[in-house]
């Protein structure tokens, strides 16, 4: 019999499911992929003019070294949420000394300074307030992280001034 119970319980099952998928998915599409020499700044105006509320303000010309799938995932699932938690997204890429920054700011709620840590921990979502309008599965930044972490950057996240949140990828040239 088709309880109500019974129906939360597959809805959970259907969502656990479209996790592992969805990491199973990107652990395989890059293995086996080499890193290899890529204009930073074309990569990012490509991807900004895929997501619709995404645009590109400030850019400098910038190679890096990594594999490009996995940098195009990572700047997708970035910009994306951005326009997901809010109605836009402005991408600013920088060059540094030895870093080169990419900053995404949004106008949405923002996240809590005492919850960004947390925001990358695998499969967890913030409040239903911020995470209600935005299909996923709580990897995203994860796996931004391990991203940037494995071609010697970093990311952060922090207010925006546009009143959002600012992602803030550094990666290494």
């Amino acid at each position: 019999e088709q309880t109500e119970e019974i129906a939360g319980a597959r809805g959970d099952l259907d969502d656990m499911s479209k996790m592992l998928d969805e990491y199973l998915a990107f652990a395989s599409g890059e293995e086996g992929e080499q890193s290899e020499a890529l204009r930073l700044d074309h990569i990012t105006r490509t991807v900004a003019e895929r997501i619709d509320g995404a645009k590109v303000i400030e850019v400098t010309e910038i190679s890096v070294t990594t594999r490009p799938m996995a940098l195009t995932r990572t700047l997708t699932n970035l910009m994306s949420n951005a326009v997901g938690y809010g109605d836009r997204c402005e991408v600013r890429l920088i060059k540094g000394p030895r870093m080169a920054e990419i900053l995404f700011d949004d106008d949405g709620p923002g996240i809590p300074a005492d919850q960004r840590e947390d925001a990358f921990r695998p499969f967890h979502r913030l409040d239903d307030s911020r995470s209600q309008n935005v299909a996923g599965t709580g990897l995203g930044l994860t796996l931004a992280r391990d991203f940037a972490r494995a071609n010697g950057g970093d990311i952060r996240l922090e207010d925006s001034p546009l009143g959002g949140l600012r992602v803030r990828l550094r990666l290494p040239y």
